[in-house]
């Protein structure tokens, strides 16, 4: 397993891969071969390779419930619970001041002075835009909307849902971690009934 080393260690850091983040290690991890080495590899450690749905994304879950590993799933899920009203926010307001008809999916290029451009001219933005970069998971400082929208792509980028192809070019690709992201809105709406806002307008995004 020598072979995988690094990138066994970067699932296990909890790191999303698709072929958006890395193509060379999303096609390695396609592959069903691998898959089943990788997780041979891992089952003494209760881990296991995941895909999204439609196999966009991978990341690595667990194989048996124990305590340990409900505790620590418990503790990812409140962190994740704490950070979904704002990445849906991010989400709508995206998609709104773009002008675009569908939400955002992996792929998807976002120019950012483009899209600072575009909130300057709308104070319901601008405002929306405040609130968002104010808020804990992102913990904005600064009253410039260009900062604030900066500050709010760099967090998203850490977290793995933005690739920033050029660092000297500020535009920014979605990454298949939406996808994750979407599938895991839809069964907390569906199965846990956790407190994510119905709204007519993240009807139509979900």
């Amino acid at each position: 397993m020598i072979q995988y080393g690094p990138l066994l260690e970067r699932l296990l850091a909890g790191e999303f891969i698709c072929q958006i983040s890395d193509e060379d290690a999303y096609r390695r991890l396609n592959d069903e071969q691998t898959q089943q080495q990788i997780n041979q590899y891992l089952r003494p450690l209760n881990r296991r390779l995941v895909g999204s749905e439609r196999q966009s994304v991978y990341y690595l879950g667990y194989v048996d419930l124990t305590r340990t590993a409900r505790e620590q799933l418990s503790k990812q899920f409140s962190e994740t619970i704490q950070a979904l009203l704002p990445l849906l926010e991010w989400l709508l307001l995206v998609q709104e001041t773009m002008g675009n008809d569908r939400a955002l999916s992996a792929g998807d290029t976002i120019k950012l002075q483009e899209f600072v451009l575009r909130a300057e001219d709308n104070q319901g933005l601008r405002q929306r835009l405040n609130l968002l970069a104010n808020h804990r998971f992102f913990n904005s400082h600064s009253d410039a909307l260009d900062n604030q929208v900066k500050l709010i792509f760099r967090r998203l980028k850490e977290y793995g849902y933005l690739v920033q192809p050029h660092a000297q070019r500020q535009y920014y690709i979605v990454t298949a971690k939406i996808d994750y992201l979407i599938e895991l809105i839809n069964f907390i709406r569906s199965e846990e009934h956790l407190p994510v806002a119905d709204t007519p307008t993240q009807e139509e995004l979900l």
